[in-house]
Protein backbone atom coordinates (compact mmCIF):
# COMPACT_ATOMS: atom_id res chain seq x y z
CA UNK A 1 0.00 0.00 0.00
CA UNK A 2 1.44 3.33 -0.54
CA UNK A 3 2.32 5.38 1.78
CA UNK A 4 -0.01 8.55 2.58
CA UNK A 5 0.33 11.75 4.27
CA UNK A 6 -1.37 15.21 3.62
CA UNK A 7 -1.20 18.18 2.89
CA UNK A 8 -3.58 21.50 4.57
CA UNK A 9 -3.10 24.81 5.76
CA UNK A 10 -4.20 28.02 4.87
CA UNK A 11 -5.53 29.20 1.25
CA UNK A 12 -2.60 30.74 -0.69
CA UNK A 13 -0.16 30.00 1.43
CA UNK A 14 1.83 27.76 -1.45
CA UNK A 15 -0.05 23.95 -1.01
CA UNK A 16 -0.34 23.96 -4.78
CA UNK A 17 3.67 25.43 -5.08
CA UNK A 18 4.69 22.54 -2.33
CA UNK A 19 2.88 19.42 -4.13
CA UNK A 20 4.33 20.78 -7.65
CA UNK A 21 7.73 20.60 -6.08
CA UNK A 22 7.38 17.24 -4.28
CA UNK A 23 5.81 15.84 -7.22
CA UNK A 24 9.48 15.75 -9.08
CA UNK A 25 10.70 12.75 -7.57
CA UNK A 26 9.55 10.17 -9.56
CA UNK A 27 8.05 8.56 -6.29
CA UNK A 28 5.95 10.93 -5.31
CA UNK A 29 2.46 12.09 -5.95
CA UNK A 30 1.08 15.65 -5.24
CA UNK A 31 -1.21 18.41 -6.84
CA UNK A 32 -4.07 20.49 -5.98
CA UNK A 33 -6.98 19.87 -4.05
CA UNK A 34 -8.49 16.05 -4.48
CA UNK A 35 -11.99 15.15 -3.91
CA UNK A 36 -11.26 12.60 -1.36
CA UNK A 37 -11.58 14.49 1.21
CA UNK A 38 -15.31 15.53 -0.23
CA UNK A 39 -15.96 11.86 -0.70
CA UNK A 40 -14.22 11.07 3.33
CA UNK A 41 -17.07 13.32 4.73
CA UNK A 42 -19.90 11.92 2.66
CA UNK A 43 -19.17 8.59 3.56
CA UNK A 44 -18.51 9.33 7.32
CA UNK A 45 -22.11 10.75 6.75
CA UNK A 46 -24.04 7.78 5.79
CA UNK A 47 -22.60 5.53 8.05
CA UNK A 48 -22.64 8.38 11.38
CA UNK A 49 -25.89 9.05 13.37
CA UNK A 50 -28.78 10.93 11.87
CA UNK A 51 -28.14 8.04 8.96
CA UNK A 52 -30.53 5.27 8.73
CA UNK A 53 -27.60 3.30 8.12
CA UNK A 54 -25.67 4.41 10.86
CA UNK A 55 -26.91 2.21 13.76
CA UNK A 56 -25.38 -0.90 11.45
CA UNK A 57 -22.38 0.03 10.20
CA UNK A 58 -19.78 -0.40 12.99
CA UNK A 59 -16.50 1.36 13.72
CA UNK A 60 -14.38 -1.59 11.97
CA UNK A 61 -16.35 -1.14 9.04
CA UNK A 62 -16.21 2.45 8.83
CA UNK A 63 -12.35 2.27 9.16
CA UNK A 64 -12.41 0.27 5.96
CA UNK A 65 -14.39 2.20 4.55
CA UNK A 66 -12.54 5.19 4.92
CA UNK A 67 -9.49 3.65 3.62
CA UNK A 68 -10.98 1.88 0.53
CA UNK A 69 -11.55 5.18 -0.30
CA UNK A 70 -7.68 6.01 -0.53
CA UNK A 71 -6.91 2.73 -1.42
CA UNK A 72 -9.25 2.96 -4.30
CA UNK A 73 -8.32 6.34 -5.96
CA UNK A 74 -4.98 6.11 -6.07
CA UNK A 75 -4.76 2.41 -6.74
CA UNK A 76 -2.87 3.14 -10.18
CA UNK A 77 0.19 3.96 -7.96
CA UNK A 78 3.13 1.00 -6.79
CA UNK A 79 2.38 -0.03 -2.83
CA UNK A 80 6.40 2.09 -2.60
CA UNK A 81 5.20 5.43 -4.22
CA UNK A 82 4.66 8.05 -1.62
CA UNK A 83 0.97 9.84 -2.20
CA UNK A 84 0.57 13.86 -1.40
CA UNK A 85 -3.35 14.71 -0.60
CA UNK A 86 -4.27 17.69 -0.68
CA UNK A 87 -7.61 18.97 1.29
CA UNK A 88 -8.22 21.95 3.98
CA UNK A 89 -10.21 20.05 5.95
CA UNK A 90 -7.26 17.15 6.63
CA UNK A 91 -6.81 19.48 9.42
CA UNK A 92 -10.35 18.72 10.94
CA UNK A 93 -10.03 14.81 10.69
CA UNK A 94 -6.29 14.33 11.93
CA UNK A 95 -7.94 11.58 15.03
CA UNK A 96 -9.26 9.47 12.28
CA UNK A 97 -6.00 9.86 9.73
CA UNK A 98 -3.67 8.88 12.15
CA UNK A 99 -6.00 6.27 13.36
CA UNK A 100 -6.26 4.77 9.68
CA UNK A 101 -2.79 5.85 8.76
CA UNK A 102 -0.42 6.04 11.86
CA UNK A 103 2.69 6.80 9.88
CA UNK A 104 0.95 9.89 8.18
CA UNK A 105 2.53 13.18 8.29
CA UNK A 106 0.22 16.32 7.63
CA UNK A 107 2.19 19.40 5.86
CA UNK A 108 0.23 22.76 6.90
CA UNK A 109 1.04 25.64 4.28
CA UNK A 110 1.10 29.00 6.42
CA UNK A 111 0.86 32.68 5.42
CA UNK A 112 0.54 35.90 7.04
CA UNK A 113 -3.24 36.10 6.78
CA UNK A 114 -3.41 39.68 5.13
CA UNK A 115 -1.29 38.28 2.17
CA UNK A 116 -3.38 35.38 1.92
CA UNK A 117 -5.92 38.22 1.56
CA UNK A 118 -3.69 39.88 -0.67
CA UNK A 119 -4.07 37.50 -2.99
CA UNK A 120 -7.41 36.59 -3.18
CA UNK A 121 -8.46 40.05 -3.54
CA UNK A 122 -5.80 40.33 -6.36
CA UNK A 123 -7.05 37.06 -8.40
CA UNK A 124 -10.88 38.69 -7.90
CA UNK A 125 -9.85 42.15 -9.29
CA UNK A 126 -7.63 40.14 -12.28
CA UNK A 127 -10.96 38.83 -13.10
CA UNK A 128 -13.27 42.03 -13.34
CA UNK A 129 -15.88 40.29 -16.00
CA UNK A 130 -16.00 37.19 -13.66
CA UNK A 131 -18.26 36.11 -10.66
CA UNK A 132 -15.85 34.08 -9.65
CA UNK A 133 -16.98 31.26 -7.16
CA UNK A 134 -14.84 31.44 -4.21
CA UNK A 135 -17.15 34.19 -2.61
CA UNK A 136 -20.32 32.19 -3.05
CA UNK A 137 -23.51 34.32 -2.77
CA UNK A 138 -21.37 36.59 -0.08
CA UNK A 139 -22.05 40.00 0.06
CA UNK A 140 -18.96 40.84 -2.80
CA UNK A 141 -19.32 44.92 -3.13
CA UNK A 142 -15.91 46.08 -1.35
CA UNK A 143 -12.93 45.25 -0.11
CA UNK A 144 -14.53 45.32 2.95
CA UNK A 145 -17.80 42.96 2.31
CA UNK A 146 -15.35 40.45 0.48
CA UNK A 147 -12.60 40.19 3.23
CA UNK A 148 -14.84 40.10 5.83
CA UNK A 149 -17.28 37.20 4.43
CA UNK A 150 -14.02 35.89 3.81
CA UNK A 151 -13.02 35.33 7.62
CA UNK A 152 -16.19 33.80 8.66
CA UNK A 153 -15.52 30.21 9.94
CA UNK A 154 -17.98 28.74 7.15
CA UNK A 155 -16.24 30.25 4.40
CA UNK A 156 -12.89 30.12 2.37
CA UNK A 157 -9.93 31.48 4.82
CA UNK A 158 -12.40 31.78 7.80
CA UNK A 159 -12.80 27.76 7.77
CA UNK A 160 -9.35 26.66 6.86
CA UNK A 161 -8.03 29.13 9.79
CA UNK A 162 -10.01 27.50 12.47
CA UNK A 163 -9.63 24.17 11.27
CA UNK A 164 -5.46 25.28 11.19
CA UNK A 165 -5.85 26.36 14.90
CA UNK A 166 -7.51 22.73 15.93
CA UNK A 167 -5.31 20.61 14.81
CA UNK A 168 -2.19 22.92 15.65
CA UNK A 169 -3.08 23.30 19.36
CA UNK A 170 -4.63 19.48 19.36
CA UNK A 171 -3.31 16.03 20.41
CA UNK A 172 -2.29 14.88 17.01
CA UNK A 173 -0.12 18.48 17.01
CA UNK A 174 2.94 16.12 17.01
CA UNK A 175 2.40 14.76 13.70
CA UNK A 176 2.22 18.18 12.17
CA UNK A 177 4.66 20.70 10.14
CA UNK A 178 3.37 24.26 9.49
CA UNK A 179 5.46 25.87 6.20
CA UNK A 180 5.73 29.18 6.27
CA UNK A 181 5.13 30.25 1.88
CA UNK A 182 7.53 33.03 2.27
CA UNK A 183 10.33 30.70 3.55
CA UNK A 184 9.78 28.02 0.94
CA UNK A 185 9.75 31.19 -1.78
CA UNK A 186 12.89 32.35 -0.48
CA UNK A 187 14.71 29.57 0.18
CA UNK A 188 13.56 26.61 -1.24
CA UNK A 189 16.75 24.51 -1.00
CA UNK A 190 17.17 24.89 2.47
CA UNK A 191 13.26 23.97 3.28
CA UNK A 192 12.85 20.78 1.07
CA UNK A 193 15.79 18.74 3.07
CA UNK A 194 13.72 19.92 6.34
CA UNK A 195 10.55 18.38 5.56
CA UNK A 196 12.20 15.47 3.99
CA UNK A 197 13.76 14.98 7.47
CA UNK A 198 9.98 15.22 9.07
CA UNK A 199 8.39 12.94 6.72
CA UNK A 200 11.54 10.45 6.92
CA UNK A 201 12.48 9.83 3.30
CA UNK A 202 15.89 9.52 1.74
CA UNK A 203 16.33 13.58 -0.23
CA UNK A 204 15.79 14.08 -3.77
CA UNK A 205 17.23 16.77 -6.20
CA UNK A 206 14.86 19.08 -6.68
CA UNK A 207 15.15 21.71 -9.53
CA UNK A 208 13.51 24.75 -8.14
CA UNK A 209 14.40 26.44 -11.81
CA UNK A 210 11.68 24.48 -13.82
CA UNK A 211 8.36 23.61 -11.41
CA UNK A 212 5.55 22.68 -13.30
CA UNK A 213 1.83 22.80 -12.46
CA UNK A 214 -1.33 23.98 -13.87
CA UNK A 215 -5.19 23.11 -13.53
CA UNK A 216 -6.91 25.80 -16.40
CA UNK A 217 -10.08 23.01 -16.75
CA UNK A 218 -11.01 23.44 -13.05
CA UNK A 219 -9.68 27.06 -12.59
CA UNK A 220 -12.15 28.05 -15.62
CA UNK A 221 -15.08 26.01 -13.64
CA UNK A 222 -14.55 28.44 -10.45
CA UNK A 223 -14.51 31.55 -12.17
CA UNK A 224 -10.71 32.02 -11.44
CA UNK A 225 -7.88 32.20 -14.23
CA UNK A 226 -4.68 30.83 -12.84
CA UNK A 227 -5.71 30.01 -9.67
CA UNK A 228 -3.46 27.00 -9.70
CA UNK A 229 -0.64 28.36 -12.24
CA UNK A 230 2.27 27.75 -10.85
CA UNK A 231 5.38 30.01 -12.22
CA UNK A 232 8.41 27.66 -13.17
CA UNK A 233 11.13 29.27 -10.86
CA UNK A 234 10.39 29.00 -7.23
CA UNK A 235 11.42 32.53 -6.12
CA UNK A 236 9.75 35.41 -3.32
CA UNK A 237 8.31 38.52 -5.16
CA UNK A 238 8.04 41.22 -2.98
CA UNK A 239 5.15 43.53 -3.53
CA UNK A 240 3.06 46.31 -2.58
CA UNK A 241 -0.22 45.02 -0.58
CA UNK A 242 -3.51 46.14 -2.74
CA UNK A 243 -5.66 45.87 0.56
CA UNK A 244 -6.40 48.74 2.74
CA UNK A 245 -3.58 49.29 5.61
CA UNK A 246 -6.35 48.82 8.78
CA UNK A 247 -7.62 45.56 6.82
CA UNK A 248 -4.02 44.82 6.37
CA UNK A 249 -3.38 45.42 9.93
CA UNK A 250 -6.45 43.62 10.94
CA UNK A 251 -5.61 40.25 9.68
CA UNK A 252 -1.95 40.36 10.08
CA UNK A 253 -2.79 39.55 13.71
CA UNK A 254 -4.24 36.22 13.08
CA UNK A 255 -1.12 34.68 13.05
CA UNK A 256 -1.26 32.42 15.95
CA UNK A 257 1.48 29.96 14.53
CA UNK A 258 4.47 32.62 15.06
CA UNK A 259 4.19 31.53 18.89
CA UNK A 260 4.10 27.70 19.43
CA UNK A 261 3.90 27.58 23.13
CA UNK A 262 1.14 25.17 23.92
CA UNK A 263 1.31 23.45 20.58
CA UNK A 264 4.01 20.17 20.02
CA UNK A 265 3.80 20.89 15.94
CA UNK A 266 6.81 21.47 14.39
CA UNK A 267 7.60 24.85 12.14
CA UNK A 268 10.64 25.40 10.55
CA UNK A 269 11.97 28.23 11.42
CA UNK A 270 14.75 31.20 10.65
CA UNK A 271 17.38 30.86 12.85
CA UNK A 272 19.07 34.11 14.21
CA UNK A 273 22.71 34.41 12.06
CA UNK A 274 25.64 34.62 13.46
CA UNK A 275 27.36 35.18 10.67
CA UNK A 276 26.39 35.64 7.68
CA UNK A 277 23.20 34.67 6.30
CA UNK A 278 20.25 32.99 8.34
CA UNK A 279 20.17 28.92 8.95
CA UNK A 280 16.38 27.32 8.94
CA UNK A 281 16.29 24.78 11.65
CA UNK A 282 12.95 22.37 12.35
CA UNK A 283 12.06 23.21 15.57
CA UNK A 284 8.64 21.77 17.78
Amino acid sequence: MPHYHFISGLPRSGSTLLAAILRQNPRFHGGMTSPVGSLFNAALAQMSAGSEFGAVVGVDQRRAVLRGLFTSFYESYPDEAVIFDTNRLWCTKLPALLDLFPEAKIIACVRNVAWVMDSIERLYRANPYENTRLFGNMQRSTVYNRLEGLAQHDQLVGFAWSALREAFYGEQAASMLLLDYDLLAQAPQKVLPLLYQFIGEPLFDHDFENVEYDAPQFDFQIGVEGLHRVRPKVEFQSRRTIIPPDLFEKYSQLSFWSDSAGSEAYVITAKPPEQGAAVLELKS
